[in-house]
């Protein structure tokens, strides 16, 4: 039995987005997820606002508009609970989200020139590593963690 997630309007309208920037359609599924966003507020349900900061973040035009989307993912992420993430689907952990979002904002703030805070948020999410499952995705991470370092020239320890 595989997990599936539970019917919830939000995820799939966030979801459809998604699909719609992955299949050419970048800026419909940016102003698609922005409608969403405004719909949410600040304060709407955090898997919602965490899981749609986190894809309109890579539909940004700027670097430093992607960074905001993911310094609001992330910011969602600190309000989320397992027990609302798994709700959704039951196998979704809060912590095994980090090393993703942290690498994220590493990624921007490198491309950014800021490089102390690029190694800080690397930190971070060679921390939370342990977090991701054995499974594609936790490998999918764990890889682009190793790519980043590989591709760092500030990194000492090579």
């Amino acid at each position: 039995m595989t997990d599936q997630p539970t019917v919830d309007p939000t995820m799939t309208r966030i979801i459809e987005a998604v699909q719609i920037g992955q299949g050419g359609a970048p800026a419909q599924a940016r102003a698609l997820l922005t409608a969403l966003w405004d719909e949410l507020g600040l304060t709407g349900d955090a898997l919602h606002r965490c899981t749609l900061a986190h894809y309109l973040a890579d539909l940004q035009d700027t670097t430093e508009a992607e960074l905001s989307w993911d310094e609001r993912a992330l910011a969602a992420a600190s309000e989320l609970t397992d027990e609302r993430a798994q709700r959704y689907l039951s196998s979704l952990q809060v912590q095994a989200f980090l090393p993703s979002l942290y690498l994220n904002l590493a990624d921007c703030h490198r491309r950014l020139g800021n490089v102390s805070l690029a190694r800080e948020h690397l930190a971070r999410a060679r921390e939370h590593l342990v977090r991701l499952p054995d499974d594609p995705y936790g490998e999918s991470i764990r890889a682009a963690v190793r790519d980043f370092v590989a591709d760092d020239p500030t990194d000492r320890r090579r």
